[in-house]
């Protein structure tokens, strides 16, 4: 109880560093698709709700685990960055290494095995991404 202040301070700080970083990797991935995430979302299409979610889930495991084991808010950003970057790419190789699945086409449909496939993968790769800066 002696470090309240000073606990709750840095748990203001990193919910407004994690803000920011689900913001700017929400704005990049939607650049990245050819549909429009917004409206998917607000249409009802669980597929693109899912795939969106699946990548914020992602960074917030990075982010969490890189928490875990930094005490300078500089690392958080700089290895969150890195996970939009490798979030972006996972997307690119998929999309790449299954050339029938056009995945933005599948998602748009509400293809949800798509969804799902991506959302396992994206986790996944969250989490060993997350352990390399353990």
């Amino acid at each position: 109880m002696k470090n309240f202040g000073t606990d709750l301070l840095h748990i203001g700080i990193g919910l407004v560093i994690l803000f920011a970083i689900l913001f700017v990797g929400y704005y990049i991935f939607s650049l990245l698709t050819r549909y429009n995430d917004n409206q998917q979302i607000a249409e009802g299409n669980q597929a693109a709700g899912m795939y969106m979610g699946s990548k914020l889930l992602g960074l917030c495991i990075i982010v969490g685990l890189v928490s875990i084991n930094s005490d300078a808010w500089l690392d958080v950003l700089i290895w969150s960055g890195i996970g939009i970057v490798i979030l972006c790419l996972v997307y690119l190789v998929f999309d790449w290494v299954t050339p029938r699945t056009k995945v933005c086409e599948q998602i748009e449909k509400g293809n949800m095995a798509i969804a799902q496939l991506l959302r396992s993968l994206i986790i996944g790769i969250s989490f060993v991404i997350g352990t390399f800066v353990m």
